[in-house]
């Protein structure tokens, strides 16, 4: 099998190298020309968080002579229960700076190039041209299909991995004669309904476990050895801690990487049904972080927190229901009664109150939220609001006594 980095020339390896990746020079499968490969790549993780930690620290230490981050974020205290990267004197750091010290910690051989920048169509593919395998450690759609779709357009392959609470995901995609992401899933979801891992949490470990899979087949891809996951999709359930696969094909109608009729990078933002920036800092323009009339989103008028601080200063308070889960409610909490959105429609005869009352539904975020207001919505509750950014906007702005998670 061809791999990424066959080339004439390679690096020779100076007498401290072959110290150093003894144990890898006598694998037969690896030996002095595998290392030497290694020593060639170049290869990108996208994203420095949850799996982009392994997944550097992995490559790094297996001798990958350049490694490429990509991540416009900063490192904040709760990253650390999985972001293992990072430390605690990394804290409010960029994450490609928290990154690039403990790289070069580990190993002084390893070039590293920051990108601190958020990836998008107007410059993934610059900068996918300079390496050889692409890493998805993403956590969000518009980003996957971005990536995705950047591979394909490239000819780079995506080594990618995603974790969600107890599960992960792992599979080779856009490789040549393989299945792209698109060929997997070829619509997101709608918009809030699977939440990200800060709404609905992640074991800390699982993408440790999830991201040195994505390591491993990221040096299979360059050494040309074994099987990759092409073809094939991995599935983790870190719970009762099996492993299943499932076959994929690629589809000949794929627009990506069969029909080919996206043959230019798209707006993934507006594919996958998330609010541009350009709308974000149009309802952040008001004074209240939100304009004075508020939007409406499917049908939904979205409150502020200052707005619904100002209306409970007054005496005129709304209803105000909390649709989380009781642990979370535990945590932290303003008040107000707990149904949790699972638990809604099996519980809606506890709204005893006339269906013209006004209702202001929060969750953590207001993801999940918006989804409960639709709920009443559509069982006859006529004047329901959701109260945009949830309790993590009320303690960052009303009440920043309160714990954040």
């Amino acid at each position: 099998m061809p791999t990424p980095v066959d080339q004439p020339t390679l690096p020779k390896l100076n007498n401290e190298e072959i110290a150093r990746y003894s144990r890898h020079l006598i694998l037969p499968e690896v030996g002095m020309e595998g290392q030497r490969k290694l020593k060639a790549a170049r290869v990108l993780c996208v994203g420095a968080g949850g799996l982009g930690s392994p997944l550097a620290l992995y490559l790094t230490a297996a001798g990958v002579g350049t490694i490429g981050l990509v991540d416009f974020d900063v490192v904040d205290e709760s990253n650390l229960q999985r972001q293992v990267i990072h430390s605690q004197a990394s804290v409010g750091q960029l994450k490609v700076d928290s990154a690039e010290q403990t790289l070069k910690g580990l190993n002084k051989n390893t070039r590293i190039i920051k990108h601190n920048t958020k990836l998008s169509s107007a410059n993934a593919l610059e900068i996918f041209q300079d390496y050889d395998v692409i890493a998805d450690g993403t956590d969000n759609f518009q980003t996957r299909y971005l990536v995705n779709d950047a591979c394909v357009l490239a000819g780079k392959p995506n080594a990618y991995g995603s974790i969600f609470r107890f599960e992960g995901q792992a599979s080779v995609f856009a490789a040549e004669d393989g299945p792209c992401y698109r060929c997997l899933y070829p619509e997101p979801p709608p918009p809030g309904l699977v939440p990200s891992c800060a709404e609905g949490g992640v074991l800390g470990i699982l993408p440790g476990l999830v991201g040195v899979i994505q390591a491993t087949e990221v040096i299979k891809l360059i050494l040309g050895i074994g099987e990759p996951l092409i073809g094939r999709l991995l599935l983790v359930d870190a719970l009762g801690m099996n492993f299943r696969t499932m076959k994929l094909r690629k589809d000949p109608d794929c627009p990506v990487c069969g029909a080919r009729q996206i043959r230019e990078l798209i707006d993934y933002d507006q594919f996958c049904g998330v609010p541009t920036a350009t709308e974000v800092e149009s309802l952040e323009a008001s004074p209240y972080g939100w304009m004075a009339d508020p939007p409406v989103v499917d049908g939904i008028p979205q409150m502020s927190v200052e707005q619904l601080k100002a209306r409970m200063d007054t005496g005129a308070a709304p209803f105000i229901l909390d649709v989380r889960e009781p642990h979370e409610y535990a945590i932290v909490n303003i008040g107000a009664p707990l149904i949790p959105i699972g638990d809604l429609e099996e519980n809606l005869h506890r709204l005893t109150f006339p269906k013209t009352t006004e209702i202001v539904i929060h969750c953590k975020s207001g993801i999940r939220s918006q989804r409960a207001a639709l709920i009443l919505r559509a069982n006859g509750f006529s004047n329901v609001s959701n109260l945009a950014g949830g309790i993590e906007d009320w303690a960052d702005r009303i009440d920043k006594t309160l714990p954040k998670y």
